[in-house]
């Protein structure tokens, strides 16, 4: 497996193989290369653009379109803040704005170690359990509050 963050040429390579015939390749591709590096590198935009025969203009507007996909790669964990409006409702966007400026982040930054990115997104269905996060797509984190929240955030951060 590569080296999670560093882009492999022959890994791309390998990816784009292994989805170029079927149809609708492009997604399942960009998913797989996230997965394997943490981002969507330049390097491999130009590579699927050539493999699909597609413009390098149409990949990086795939990629930037889907908030799931990165161009610079993520921290270890990613902490998922939810902000739509029940957890806005409940004071999820202030927690939101107090962890971002406490960590020195704009939404989609990584702390300077490394260890954490910050993301907004837009529903967990936990309406009921609001404000809530989800720190590396299987942790789900209910009725947040700002010690709540710092802890999750520390906690990821000493992983």
């Amino acid at each position: 497996m590569a080296n999670p963050g560093h882009w492999d040429k022959e890994r791309t390579a390998e990816i784009i193989a292994a989805h170029r015939d079927e149809p609708g390749a492009l997604l399942p591709i960009l998913h797989d290369i996230q997965a394997a590096f943490r981002h969507i590198p330049r390097e491999a935009m130009v590579m699927i653009a050539e493999a699909l025969n597609l413009s390098r203009a149409e990949i990086h507007g795939v990629v930037s379109f889907y908030h799931d996909f990165r161009e610079q790669p993520a921290g270890r964990h990613v902490l998922k803040l939810c902000q739509a409006e029940a957890c806005q409702s409940m004071g999820g966007e202030r927690l939101a704005a107090d962890l971002l400026k406490k960590l020195g982040l704009d939404w989609g930054g990584t702390t300077k170690e490394g260890a954490l990115t910050v993301e907004p997104v837009y529903c967990l269905g936990l309406c009921a359990t609001a404000p809530s996060a989800i720190l590396d797509d299987d942790r789900v984190v209910g009725r947040l509050d700002g010690t709540k929240l710092a802890a999750l955030a520390e906690e990821a951060r000493q992983a």
